[in-house]
Formats: structure tokens, sequence, C-alpha cells
């Protein structure tokens, strides 16, 4: 049986000192695309932290990626985080230098050395989201379009087994964001699962996933037919 890429067991999900998801369940598997829904502070994001270890395990199991998050040590969390392709609601790309200068201080960042594998990394991930011609451009010379597409370049850059997404098409007009989400669905194809965080109930009726809601301190999977009342407070 295929093995699952992220696992949560009987998982509280902390947020700061406080739980805000209690035995969080949860399985990922190679090619599955998962959002996570749910009105404001009901602890998607804070699922998202645990996945990448910025937010500890304090109960329950969980696993991304080979890492188990109960007893993951500081010195680790570099190496599990380099299997995990990131993408933010604000691009957080580095602004004082080029689109190039930003994939290439990733790489360097995570052990890459010689200028030549650089190099064609990314140019293949800059073809991959459709911005090879912008490689020589400032994030403030982009559009907020064009800033995501090079943040999900960035997220590719090491083959990552997940692309985690908080709220990728948040700050994008709907055009925009229907080619942001053609694109993770383009990946997501090709065998990278994702998980996404969204509160755009078109988004997840639009590209199909399972979806798993938060509500009353707990986050299920949607059942078929479940009515999801998001209610939110945009």
């Amino acid at each position: 049986m295929e093995q699952a890429v992220i696992t949560f067991r009987n998982a509280d999900i902390m947020n700061g000192e406080n739980v805000v998801i209690y035995g969080l369940d949860m399985e990922v598997f190679p090619g599955d695309f998962v959002y996570i829904v749910g009105k404001v502070g009901t602890g998607k994001t804070s699922i998202i932290r645990t996945m990448i270890a910025e937010n500890k395990l304090c109960k329950g199991e969980a696993e991304v990626c080979g890492f188990k998050l109960q007893s993951i040590k500081e010195k680790e969390i570099p190496f599990l985080r380099r299997k995990l392709g990131v993408v933010f609601q604000d691009f957080q790309l580095l602004m004082d230098r080029t689109v190039h200068d930003n994939l290439e201080f990733v790489l360097r960042a995570t052990g890459w050395k010689e200028n030549g594998l650089i190099e064609k990394r990314i140019h293949e991930v800059l073809e991959d989201v459709g911005m090879k011609s912008k490689s020589h451009k400032m994030p403030h010379q982009l559009s907020g379009g064009e800033q995501q597409r090079i943040a999900i370049a960035r997220a590719l850059l090491n083959k990552p087994e997940v692309i985690i997404a908080d709220e990728p098409t948040g700050n994008l007009d709907n055009e925009t964001a229907s080619g942001i989400m053609n694109l993770l669905s383009e990946i997501n194809k090709e065998g990278t699962a994702i998980v996404m965080v969204t509160h755009n109930r078109s988004i997840f009726e639009t590209y199909r996933g399972r979806v798993m809601v938060c509500q009353g301190e707990k986050c299920t999977e949607q059942k078929e037919d479940e009515v999801i009342d998001l209610a939110l407070n945009i």
C-alpha cells in the first residue's frame, strides 16, 4: 500500500499555549489535493505550522515526509523543510534582489553548490510556472499574480514531496486566483501532494479535492453531501 506523506493520529494542535484542535486524524498521500477550510480562528493555519514544525506537537503522533513531529530535534527541522514547498498568502519574496537571486538564495541555503546545476534548476522552475522571461525583474516590478508564481517556483526548487499553501490566492483577484489554481492543479497532476488552506468556497468547489473542515475545535474530512457553513469574516 502507498505510504502517506503526512499522517496525524489523535494529535492536539496548538496555537501558542492553547489547544485549537483536539484529536486530529489526517492522512495525505502522494498525488492528493487536500483543502483545510473553516472560519477565521478555527486552527487552519495552526495545522500548517505544525506540519512544518513551527508549532510544537505536544500530544498525539504525526509524521511528515518521514520525520516524527512529536520527537523531531531542532537540527532536523531544516531537513524536514527541504522536503516541503511552502507558499504563503503574502509571497514572502526578498524585495532587495531579483527573481533569479531570490531562487538562487534558497538553493544555496539548502545546500546547492554547483553553479551550473543552480542555473539549470532556476531555469526549470521558472519555465514550470510560466515566468522564465521575468528572471531579471525585481519583485516590486511584478504583479501580485506574478509574485505568487515566483513563490510557487521557489516552493518547487527542491522537488518537494508536498506543497503546503496557506491562502495562496487570498490577496489576488478572481481571474489571477484562477491562474494560480490552474498552476497548482497541474503540479498536483504530476504527483506532488498539495495541502491548501482556504476560506474561498468557490475555489474548493471548482478545483476538486479532499476537504478537511475545521469547526468546534475539531478538524474532520467532509462527508459526501455535507454542506459546509463558512460564513466567513473576510
